[in-house]
């Protein structure tokens, strides 16, 4: 008899250490319904490779432990401002409106500057609870940026917000957690934009086009004048080289080949040809072949003209094109 209840107590008690575990299982992380309002993007500095952000951010929830406002992670952020927040409770929610301001650092895609498309990244964690205890859910109702403001120089093509778990292969010095990896929550925000470009091409790339100009000049002045076709054409090489030191200034350093270095390349070739071309002319001359010369200078300017701009026709399509 006693062997019977021994044996019925220790089934209660595995039952009840399986119910536990069980329930512990299926216990799930709080969840804070969050949505953004940008209001503005401005400063866009590529060669800093930083942009400033303002937008309004709530959040929504039911534990009241999370404290946002002192945990509230922007990773990648330079800087962040809070110019206002306020919190209130509504039945057993909590609600949070807050207005920030961040000078993101980011990465840019230049390989088709200045016809490129810019993805600008924003994510927001809470620094206090992992991903165990408190799970991002995007609140997507309603518009998520103002339409009315301007993005001078850009256009907003989408914004798309969403959640995943960010890992860290790190413990952060828990001596509690035995592998060294940590699961945050993140409520990411993506932002694509493009460049109006077309204004800018040309003020960027119209003294590179003068500079050839003047080179394919060199055709229209006699083979005699040999001073003045070497002068414009080693000039005109020149300018470009300094055009292109210019606007690459304004870029973050580049190790691809990029529409810029294209165009510059194709140009300083093509200049190359009209040198070439001038001393093939004073070489047909020397011989006393003048009339050969002249031929030879008018079929290769229309040739070497057509090829030109049919290269820099093709390539710049296929950058407003990727």
């Amino acid at each position: 008899m006693k062997t019977a209840r021994l044996f019925l107590l220790g089934l209660i008690l595995q039952l009840f250490c399986t119910v536990t575990v069980s329930l512990a299982l299926q216990t799930t992380a709080d969840t804070v319904k969050t949505g953004i309002y940008v209001t503005s993007i401005h400063d866009i500095d590529f060669k800093d490779k930083e942009y400033t952000i303002n937008f309004w951010l709530w959040l929504k929830y039911k534990n009241k432990e999370f404290n946002f406002a002192d945990n509230l992670e922007v990773p990648q952020a330079k800087t962040v401002s809070k110019s206002f927040s306020t919190i209130d409770t509504i039945g057993n929610e909590v609600y949070m409106l807050m207005k920030l301001q961040c000078v993101m650092k980011d990465s840019w895609s230049i390989n088709n500057f200045p016809f490129d498309h810019q993805l600008l990244r924003l994510s927001i964690e809470n620094s206090q609870f992992d991903s165990s205890s408190l799970i991002f859910v995007p609140d997507t109702l309603g518009k998520q940026f103002d339409p009315r403001f301007t993005l001078r120089g850009w256009n907003i093509d989408s914004l798309k917000t969403s959640a995943a778990n960010k890992i860290y292969e790190t413990a952060f010095g828990d001596p509690g957690i035995k592998e060294p990896r940590t699961e945050y929550s993140s409520y990411k925000v993506r932002i694509g934009i493009s460049r109006d470009a077309f204004g800018l091409f040309w003020k960027m790339f119209l003294g590179m086009y003068v500079a050839f100009l003047i080179a394919y000049m060199c055709f229209y002045i006699h083979a005699d004048s040999i001073d003045s076709r070497f002068g414009l054409s080693v000039g005109s090489l020149f300018a470009v080289i300094g055009n292109k030191y210019i606007i690459d200034g304004s870029l973050p350093e580049s190790t691809t080949f990029t529409l810029v270095d294209t165009l510059h390349g194709i140009t300083l070739i093509f200049i190359l040809a009209v040198i070439v071309s001038t001393a093939l002319s004073l070489k047909l001359i020397k011989r006393g072949k003048e009339e050969k010369a002249q031929k030879f200078d008018r079929t290769f300017s229309i040739a070497l003209l057509v090829i030109y701009i049919l290269l820099n026709a093709f390539f710049i399509i296929k950058a407003i094109n990727a």
